[in-house]
């Protein structure tokens, strides 16, 4: 039963995404932005099912059930706050540059060093992002089907494939609508059935949403818990998924009030998770294996695979277009009987995206972790120049590379020197020392955050204005 209930969720997607696929007819706008034509519905519902995806569900409960409710409702809540600054502040003007990729808005802004340098940098956080959701993927076959962790890693990998390669960010779009419908009821149903069999645990000690030493007192998370909220909420601006699917709106109140949906979406499908885990005492997963009933087991795992599909495809497919577009400076030719090699360069590119992704997966086997680590980089380098780039005239090239290098140098040491990451052993790269301990986990995201927006103001400030504000922008195409 379980088997067929997730191997329809997948099916629906697969098809969902072939069938729609036929309207790229060659060109990459249409891969990659969707023609700019996309209505308030579908990009509210591509934005969510970017935001609702396994790091923030299965994720959510694991942190959950391990460190209490804001350990995990942070991951859902930090994605929402990024969606709701995101509709306040940046989804018009961003829509209105007429933009293919995020990296094009450095570009513009800062110039060809400063686009290269923050395409690399996206490039990395994005396969983290990719891994992550692999990761539960992996999990997921490994439990209830018994196949090896690393071959429903590459199930996943197949399944996005099939369909993104043939319809790019339209395949994603549409898919999206079955995604969230699948998830959103199988959170609803499953807060219900706990709720009804063992109550929500609004009171446990130590635990429960309303102990919010959870937010105040260091010794029980707190520190994690905000740096995760702020990583996600501000970092996550920077990311090349959710600005894609804003450049792909119809027009920029279009992609405003979707955000603002979407928004509230990701909060009341993702929080629930973190209140399972929390009335539950145990993962999600374990929880399906041992007392849910079979018909909720199945709903929900077929919910967990479609968000994990929805937003690898959205990711691997901008991670590429980085790739080939602003570091490789491949363009757009669309004229009849020629190829356009931006869209087959892109497709190409997807494989070793994807490649490096599984590679990680492999190595750190972590949901929810893996997600705000990506945006965590993208905070600590990439959240300055974009934010104040956006609004302030002074910040030149040489500010916005300041800012990106003081910002990695700083995180990636104190990434080196810490034994943990986010309440989670560091097993990607710690060098053991005896001057930090595990107590100051969480700090090195404000820190590094801090030293980016410091430089960036110093360079700005001493050398002469750049005279533009990225708000003042428009793209190749917006001009033509």
């Amino acid at each position: 039963m379980i088997i067929t209930g997730v191997a329809l969720a997948i099916l629906a997607m697969i098809v969902v995404g072939l069938v729609v696929s036929r309207r790229i007819a060659g060109d990459s706008r249409n891969f990659l932005v969707a023609g700019r034509t996309l209505a308030l519905p579908i990009v509210a519902a591509t934005l969510m099912g970017q935001a609702v995806d396994t790091n923030a569900t299965l994720g959510a409960t694991d942190q959950a059930a391990a460190l209490g409710f804001w350990a995990g409702a942070t991951l859902p809540l930090g994605l929402a706050l990024c969606l709701l600054l995101t509709g306040f502040f940046f989804a018009r003007p961003m829509n209105r540059m007429g933009l293919t990729t995020l990296p094009d808005f450095f570009r513009l802004r800062y110039g060809r060093a400063v686009e290269v340098a923050a395409s690399l940098l996206m490039i990395a956080a994005f396969a983290i992002l990719v891994a992550g959701n692999l990761v539960a993927g992996g999990f997921l076959f490994e439990r209830f089907l018994g196949t090896p962790y690393g071959v429903g890693i590459l199930v996943i990998v197949a399944a996005v494939l099939t369909y993104t390669l043939a319809g790019g960010i339209l395949s994603d779009a549409y898919s999206s609508i079955v995604q969230m419908l699948v998830t959103a009821s199988a959170s609803i149903a499953l807060l219900i059935w706990v709720a009804a069999t063992s109550g929500l645990g609004l009171d446990k000690p130590g635990t429960g949403p309303f102990d919010l030493g959870q937010l105040s007192d260091p010794a029980q998370g707190a520190v994690v818990n905000w740096a995760t909220l702020v990583a996600l909420g501000v970092g996550d601006i920077v990311a090349i998924d959710f600005m894609q699917r804003i450049f792909a709106a119809r027009s920029p109140d279009v992609a405003r009030r979707a955000c603002f949906l979407a928004a509230a979406g990701t909060a009341v499908v993702g929080v629930p998770f973190a209140l399972v885990a929390v009335a539950t005492g145990s993962g999600l997963l374990e929880l399906l294996d041992e007392a849910a009933p079979a018909g909720l087991s199945v709903l929900v795992l077929a919910g967990i695979v479609s968000a994990s599909l929805s937003t690898a495809d959205g990711a691997i497919l901008g991670t590429a277009a980085v790739a080939v577009r602003n570091v490789g400076g491949t363009r757009r030719v669309h004229e009849p009987g020629r190829t356009d090699p931006l869209l087959r360069a892109t497709r190409w590119a997807m494989l070793p995206v994807v490649g490096g992704a599984v590679l990680l997966a492999l190595r750190v086997p972590q949901t929810g972790v893996l997600l705000t680590l990506a945006f965590d980089l993208m905070l600590a380098c990439l959240a300055v120049p974009f934010v104040l780039g956006m609004f302030w005239r002074r910040g030149s090239s040489g500010a916005a590379l300041a800012a990106l290098s003081v910002g990695l140098v700083v995180r990636l040491t104190l990434f080196a020197l810490t034994p943990t990451m986010y309440a989670v052993d560091n097993t990607l790269l710690y060098i053991p020392n005896t001057l930090i301990g595990a107590s100051f986990d969480g700090w090195p995201t404000f820190i590094a955050a801090a030293a980016s927006l410091l430089a960036y103001a110093v360079v700005a400030l001493v050398g002469a204005p750049a005279g533009v504000r990225g708000a003042d922008l428009r793209g190749e195409e917006a001009r033509v």
